[in-house]
């Protein structure tokens, strides 16, 4: 019988051939970076997706995700434009604000809100329902939610939020994939390192960028192509075992 690698060559060829066979997809925070990269991938293997910004735009549907029950309010107006049917969710919206440990109490207090309500909450209310919409379809689905390093080896002292924002995010895929794998809902998730977008390289250049480097083997950070061609594979191709897999394209920056 054929391996996976044959099988997803079929499944491919059938997309191409009959586009009523295209998965439909959700990617958040698909305006720039990361986001931008997975949707142009996704859609080179003739998936039908939908992205998601701060702002309606053309193939984006706009959500402040900030707000509480914004994630609910996306997933309904992508379900409609596509057509009553999701197949894959990205999560991939998220924020890297800095805040100090000697700030206010109301700034800190503000900062761990926002990061949380964007980062986490929101990812959660679109994996809710996403769950919930591939059991009523009865074909399962997939969700990809792009993490980070930061949840295995911390971050920065400015950023103890986002660190605890990622290690949720990757505790919430391991329960999705342990509870509902009977049911062909898969989850996965990726851990990127440093990769090249507007919200690492304002970092990169405030901590030192060279020493930063010194400490990734790889010599280089990741570009956004390289994890959107890891969070295509997972979202289209992976095989249903590797379920529950957390995969890092960190430059062996933080091996596990």
């Amino acid at each position: 019988m054929p391996g996976p690698p044959a099988a997803a060559k079929r499944a491919a060829k059938s997309v191409r051939e009959s586009p009523a066979l295209a998965p439909h997809i959700l990617v958040t925070g698909s305006t720039r970076g990361i986001g931008a990269a997975i949707q142009a991938a996704l859609a080179a293997k003739g998936a039908r997706v939908v992205g998601h910004g701060r702002t309606d735009g053309p193939g984006v549907i706009g959500a402040d995700l900030a707000d509480p029950g914004a994630g609910d309010v996306l997933w309904d107006r992508a379900l409609a434009a596509l057509d009553g049917r999701i197949d894959v969710l990205v999560n991939n919206a998220g924020v890297f604000e800095a805040v100090a440990v000697d700030a206010p109490a109301e700034d800190w207090q503000g900062a761990w809100s926002r990061t949380m309500q964007i980062n986490l909450q929101a990812s959660a209310d679109l994996c809710r329902r996403a769950v919930l919409h591939f059991r009523e379809q009865g074909r399962g689905g997939r969700i990809v939610n792009i993490a980070s390093r930061a949840a295995y080896r911390g971050d920065s002292p400015a950023h103890w939020h986002y660190a605890a924002s990622k290690a949720g995010m990757v505790g919430m895929t391991k329960s999705i994939a342990r509870g509902y794998a009977r049911e062909e809902i898969l989850a996965f998730a990726v851990c990127p390192g440093f990769v090249m977008t507007g919200m690492a390289d304002e970092y990169l250049a405030s901590r030192g960028g060279d020493k930063l480097l010194a400490d990734i083997p790889l010599g280089r950070v990741a570009s956004p192509e390289e994890v959107a061609s890891v969070a295509a594979y997972l979202a289209l191709e992976a095989p249903a075992s590797m379920t529950g897999a957390v995969l890092d394209v960190n430059g062996a920056s933080f091996v596990r």
